[in-house]
């Protein structure tokens, strides 16, 4: 006879709270709302930037490119070109920008100046001529113009996600450099001397189109080029300007 006799016990069942199905609704939209804030300056410039900016249609051949560094040897600086390491962040190091037409070395008394755009508060930024770190200034492109003489200056800057901006900070400081329009005032400050400079022209250009460098000589010219859509470096985008005499 046995002495013990196991008995299944009956399931206890435990209360569940099961997780209003609104709550999921609402993350998803929260996810979706993140999504949109951050894609939409980039998709929005893109849809745009065909009907508000003129465009390159291709990069320059080998040709132009052994003209446009003979132009740039002409610009009046007496420094010797030389070549930079490009093995760095293209996001950052201006030096690995254009490879193929390496800044040149500038020695000179006066190796930084100041920019302002009124419509961007961007107030007394730094530039450095033949800088090489975008993190810590504006970059002027080393065997460019300069400002308030013949030629081409050419400025670099960061850019990112508008939300992002802040005109002091350099790796935002470009960002809305898309929002410029035809008329619009550039302050340099450049030795001393102030000069007004305004803008003419917008183009959206490849990143391996040499044209931004060119040099023109019939007058004082400023590019200044940031990537776009802000937050990538798909493209990049020309800022001309032209000295006012007004």
């Amino acid at each position: 006879m046995a002495l013990y006799r196991y008995v299944k016990a009956p399931p206890v069942r435990r209360r569940v709270h099961k997780k209003p199905m609104w709550l999921s609704f609402v993350f998803m939209g929260l996810g979706g709302a993140i999504l949109i804030w951050v894609l939409w300056p980039i998709v929005s410039f893109s849809l745009v930037g065909d009907q508000l900016f003129a465009k390159t249609i291709t990069p320059m051949n080998e040709a132009s490119d052994m003209a446009k560094t003979t132009s740039l040897s002409t610009v009046a600086y007496a420094a010797g070109t030389d070549g930079f390491n490009s093995g760095t962040d293209i996001s950052v190091n201006a030096n690995t920008w254009y490879p193929m037409v390496p800044q040149q070395h500038v020695n000179t008394e006066v190796n930084t100046y100041t920019l302002s755009i009124p419509k961007l508060r961007i107030n007394n930024a730094l530039v450095t001529i033949g800088g090489d770190n975008l993190d810590e200034s504006l970059v002027h492109y080393g065997g460019t113009g300069v400002p308030g003489q013949y030629g081409t200056a050419v400025v670099f800057g960061h850019s990112n996600l508008p939300q992002f901006y802040q005109p002091t900070d350099y790796k935002t400081i470009f960002s809305l450099l898309p929002t410029l329009k035809i008329g619009d005032p550039i302050i340099v400050t450049y030795d001393g001397v102030t000069y007004k400079y305004v803008v003419y022209d917008m183009v959206v250009v490849d990143p391996t189109d040499l044209s931004t460098l060119e040099q023109q000589f019939d007058d004082s010219y400023l590019t200044l080029v940031t990537c776009v859509p802000p937050g990538t470096l798909w493209k990049r985008l020309d800022v001309k300007a032209k000295l006012s005499t007004i």
